[in-house]
């Protein structure tokens, strides 16, 4: 069992939680996520990791509440546990795994949206004790929705809060952000953009036309994390890649995501996963036994 040691709600429905799972916290990378079973027969749930804690043996998850299983963690209270707590998965972010040295010559933004600001907070945190300072723009529908914004003024170079309403800070989505901050003489490598599909994708074609190499991580469409489930099944150029194990990070300027979000929707329906076997032949995955993908 993994306890809870801290459960709270940070915005409206939106949770954040530091549970106690110390092989975890000791071997994970930020970029990399957890599974999650509240009990036996619970449903595996991907959840990127939005910090850690090697000396406390902690990791913190920050979810928002879609199906029963999210809304049943949304319950649970410091004390109480999960059942299963998997990890570390995926691949750890390449600013990670990259020469550090070379790392520390780049220019580099991140651009976050809703819940995805929490996998965006543990590569910043890493570049800041690393002495490297990114630029960041966090979007959200309001003010209100905003979240961890202290822990990310204390990490990043510059912060930029987006409301769509323009309750606070920059008024309009992330995309106008990036294109503001280039047209003030600033230039950059790299941009890692994670959030919701449909903002990765306007983020890549802004910076397609800008000229910035972006990094996106396609965690939304994880189900299962182990590969088995097919559902995280995406082509980047010319290549089949599944978020969880090729993943979840990858070259969003290479990532097709009309494919990606039609594919998201599909895959709900039996009916859906039937006609996506049928469509991609050998190259479709399933067989987990649980998601319906072998059917």
């Amino acid at each position: 069992m993994y306890k809870i040691l801290r459960a709270e709600m940070l915005a409206s429905n939106i949770y954040l939680m530091d549970v106690e799972a110390p092989r975890v916290a000791e071997n994970c990378q930020p970029g990399q996520f957890v599974i999650v079973k509240l009990d036996e027969k619970g449903e595996r749930i991907p959840l990127t990791i939005c910090d850690y804690d090697r000396e406390k043996g902690t990791i913190t998850i920050v979810f928002q509440p879609i199906g029963a299983s999210t809304n049943k963690f949304a319950a649970l209270k410091a004390g109480d546990s999960f059942r299963d707590f998997v990890g570390p998965l995926g691949c750890p972010s390449e600013l990670v795994t990259d020469d550090l040295e070379e790392v520390k010559k780049k220019k580099i933004l991140f651009v976050g949206g809703g819940v995805g600001t929490a996998p965006v907070y543990p590569q910043v945190k890493w570049l800041h004790e690393h002495g490297i300072d990114a630029d960041v723009i966090i979007g959200s529908k309001t003010k209100d929705l905003l979240i961890l914004e202290k822990e990310m003024e204390a990490v990043a170079g510059n912060y930029y809060p987006c409301t769509d309403d323009g309750s606070y800070g920059h008024a309009g989505m992330v995309t106008t952000m990036i294109e503001e901050l280039v047209e003030k003489g600033n230039k950059y490598d790299v941009c890692i953009a994670i959030g919701p599909m449909i903002m990765m994708k306007f983020c890549c074609l802004m910076t397609k036309k800008l000229g910035i190499p972006t990094i996106v991580s396609m965690n939304p469409i994880m189900v299962d994390g182990t590969g088995m489930c097919g559902a995280c099944r995406l082509i980047v150029g010319d290549e089949i890649k599944f978020a969880c194990v090729d993943g979840p990070e990858f070259d969003g300027h290479l990532v097709d995501f009309d494919n990606a979000m039609k594919r998201q929707q599909t895959y709900k329906t039996a009916e859906g996963r039937a006609m996506l076997k049928l469509q991609e032949g050998d190259t479709h995955h399933g067989g987990c036994g649980n998601c319906g993908g072998d059917k």
